[in-house]
């Protein structure tokens, strides 16, 4: 690559950087604790709140618990986010989705790899309900300090819990419709050296589909994690390991939905004939492995503090589909039974001659009756005479492939902060800076699978007839970051710079690893700032921050072809935040105005429409850039302990999202690009009411949540209805019962209470996913 050399040494010398502080920090006096240093922020930002994570089933994604936050609406396939294609998420108008990347997520300040469907990994890949800790939302002006390719409307930290200094045995089982069960065990081992604590923790899930049980979800996950507090060094280790087997749910169109809002069109029993079992949804499948490590040291040096991070994560996994044909990729001659049949070495790549539908015994290609009229109706309004059997003679033999599309992915990376603190006349400053280093290969290729009789099931030879293609992506970021913070009493003033230096290539494997594309996906230096002024009312500050953000060039944008290369550039946001925030004992608040202009927006256009899905298509889709987004609007959000009991949490968000055109109007018409419309899938207005209620040994908790009317498509013709959902949960504490252990205690938690029927996420621009109906889940958890 071209800054192979330049980031070799650039790494060296911060490397060096690091470790001659680090070698003198062991002969360093002994330091009585651990400071992670932190700002004012100019920024909005909020946690998730124990009250929030209680509102949470146990066998939930730890994604459902930002849900209540102000600006954050997350909506998944099911109650559980067992189904990682119908997940989405968005902030303020920005969304991670099967459309867009626009948010960043790390795991512990761990960049997470991408959070896309196609070979990316989002926070629940990394992280059981009952291992988190807390999750840090920054809403629009990411901090400076995060890391990430893709934080432009946000970013989520999502913390692990730490060891407990006393060793013990943490089990939980949780039972619910749909036949969720799951089992989970965390074993504290206490002090196992001087100032070492750790934990390890397994769990395992199965999940029906709630739509006629016709799927199922199942995932196993394993971590561990270990603290170490010594004189001169803290240091933290965690790994984990998450094994999942997800069958999809699919988008409805709105008179789909009105037809039948039950039913999303997948279905759960084999036909015989292809053409309808495409849609099997047991075919319908994603299937990941993701393993996760890192390593991290904070030190402090001459009053510096450090804080150093390596990590190493692999994705793998594959995403499978049901083409009711076999591609035609041999010239077999004519009239000469199709090699495709029979197992073999597989082609690789080249271009199909045809397709095949059925076929005779001998494994020769048929063709349809001349002048037959199809009666196939589903799906997609139906299909011509060569996917119906009435339009075959006797006899003939439905054929059809398993398609996967295999993903692969190896990251390594370093991370580097510091932070210098100094009490000067008359006020205090501090300076912090970081820097990323991280090389990261991902494979793609798809193979074709001879599903081995399609007169009786999706049972395919696993022996691909063609591998359609084989890609590698390389890819290397270096990413750095300065920021200085004055604090002269009541005033707080921050100013940062920030670039990405990003170099990504395809390598086309069935060429022998030969480069076919290269792309720099550098940004230019990026500014940050802000102040924080705290006024006379004790508690009562106000604050305003700018930003700009970058995303680089993915990947998925060369999969295609290299003209992709000279159309698509990199995403850019400046975001302004400004707001009071209000904080006691008893009382905290926030209002926040920001204002959002979001330039070069790329956008995946994916297959699946209404008129059926082009398998043959390289990519599932394509990228193009179209415009941009102005996004602007006010969040505000309210907690209060009214008792000692009960507390109330109130939040409101008002956003307007509108999409920028391009200069030429011609190019917005092609492109789809409607300036001045509403961004499809963003919610309008939001609110969140909350109750939580806590006296002795039993404990419960109410929310709603109301969501208003939302574009289904780029062009605002068709609206989708708002909604309004209420969770509950409720428990007991049962250690008093159970004579012996530490604690255990019993929660029940329902979700969409009121079993309110509506669409949930959506994307492509024609159609979303049903949302789950009432959940409910009953978890016993008990401390030995």
């Amino acid at each position: 690559m071209r800054n192979n050399t330049l980031t070799r040494a650039i790494c060296i010398a911060i490397g060096s950087m690091i470790a001659t502080p680090l070698a003198f920090a062991q002969e360093a006096p002994a330091v009585e604790e651990m400071v992670v240093t932190t700002q004012l922020r100019t920024f909005a930002s909020s946690s998730v709140t124990e009250e929030m994570q209680n509102q949470v089933s146990a066998a939930s994604s730890v994604l459902g618990a930002i849900d209540y936050i102000p600006g954050v609406l997350v909506n998944e396939g099911d109650a559980f986010g067992g189904d990682d294609w119908s997940t989405t998420v968005s902030i303020r108008g920005f969304q991670v989705s099967l459309d867009e990347q626009q948010l960043g997520m790390t795991i512990d300040g761990i960049p997470n790899g991408n959070s896309n469907y196609g070979g990316g990994s989002k926070a629940n890949r990394f992280l059981d309900t009952e291992n988190l800790f807390a999750v840090d939302v920054v809403q629009g002006t990411s901090d400076i300090a995060s890391w990430s390719h893709e934080a432009l409307g946000g970013s989520m930290n999502f913390r692990s819990v730490d060891p407990t200094d006393q060793a013990g045995l943490t089990v939980s089982t949780t039972f619910g419709d749909n036949n969720a069960r799951k089992v989970f065990a965390r074993y504290n081992t206490g002090e196992i050296a001087d100032n070492t604590y750790a934990w390890i923790s397994v769990s395992t899930s199965d999940i029906d589909a709630w739509i006629d049980a016709s799927g199922e979800s199942n995932r196993d996950h394993i971590a561990a994690k270990l603290k170490g507090y010594y004189e001169s060094f803290e240091l933290t280790g965690y790994i984990s390991f998450d094994d999942a087997h997800e069958d999809n749910y699919q988008r409805v169109t709105p008179q789909e939905f009105a037809e039948d809002p039950t039913w999303d069109r997948l279905t759960g029993d084999w036909t015989g004939i292809p053409h309808i079992d495409q849609l099997y949804r047991r075919g319908w499948s994603t299937l990941r492995e993701n393993l996760l490590a890192y390593a991290k040291v904070d030190f402090t040096v001459s009053e510096i503090d450090f804080s150093t991070s390596v990590y190493h994560h692999d994705n793998s996994g594959r995403g499978d589909w049901l083409p009711p044909y076999i591609v035609d990729v041999r010239n077999d001659g004519a009239g000469n039974p199709h090699s495709e049949l029979t197992t073999g070495a597989p082609v690789l790549g080249g271009s199909p001659l045809g397709t095949i539908t059925f076929v005779d015994a001998n494994g020769r290609a048929l063709q349809p009756r001349a002048n037959c009229q199809s009666s196939l109706v589903f799906p997609y309004g139906g299909a011509g005479p060569a996917y119906d059997p009435a339009c075959f003679p006797a006899g003939a033999i439905p054929v059809g492939s398993y398609r996967h599309t295999v993903y692969d992915k190896q990251r390594t990376g370093f991370i580097a902060d510091f932070a210098w603190q100094q009490d000067l006349s008359g006020f205090s400053n501090e300076l912090r800076g970081g820097f990323w280093y991280e090389d990261n290969t991902r494979n793609e290729s798809r193979d074709w699978l001879k599903v081995l009789d399609s007169r009786t099931g999706y049972n395919f030879n696993h022996l691909p007839y063609w591998t359609q293609y084989d890609r590698t992506f390389p890819q290397e970021t270096m990413t750095w970051y300065l920021e200085d913070t004055i604090i002269m009493g009541d005033l707080t003033a921050r100013l940062g710079v920030k670039q990405y230096l990003v170099d990504i290539e395809r390598e086309d494997e069935h060429q022998g690893g030969m480069r076919t594309a290269t792309v720099d996906s550098d940004s230019d230096v990026l500014f940050s700032g802000g102040l924080v002024y705290a006024l006379p009312v004790d508690g009562l500050e106000v604050f305003g921050g700018y930003a700009q953000s970058f995303s680089s060039i993915k990947d998925g944008v060369l999969e295609a072809n290299q003209t992709a290369l000279d159309s698509v550039e990199p995403e850019t946001a400046d975001s302004m935040d400004i707001g009071l925030r209000y904080s006691t004992g008893m009382l905290n608040a926030s209002l926040t105005y920001y204002d959002i202009e979001f330039a070069n927006r790329i956008t995946y256009i994916p297959e699946g429409s209404t008129d059926g899905i082009d398998y043959l298509g390289e990519s599932d889709g394509a990228y193009v850039n179209v415009g941009g987004i102005d996004s602007s609007g006010i969040e505000a959000a309210v907690q209060a302990m009214v008792t000692d009991s009960l507390s109330l949490y109130f939040s409101y968000t008002m956003n307007d999202s509108t999409y920028i055109g391009t200069p030429d109007p011609a190019a917005n018409t092609l492109l789809g690009v409607f300036p001045g419309n509403t961004v499809f899938g963003s919610a309008e207005d939001m609110f969140v009411l909350s109750a939580d209620w806590r006296r002795d040994r039993y404990f419960a908790g109410v929310t709603y949540k109301d969501v208003g009317e939302r574009w289904l498509n780029a062009a605002n013709t068709t609206r989708i209805d708002g909604y309004g959902v209420t969770d509950l949960y409720f428990g007991v504490d049962l250690t008093e019962d159970l004579l012996g252990l530490k604690s255990a205690n019993l929660r029940v938690n329902v979700s969409n209470l009121s079993d309110e029927s509506y669409i949930g996420g959506v994307a492509g621009g024609w159609g979303g996913w049903i949302a789950p109906p009432r959940t409910a889940t009953a978890t016993l958890t008990v401390d030995f």
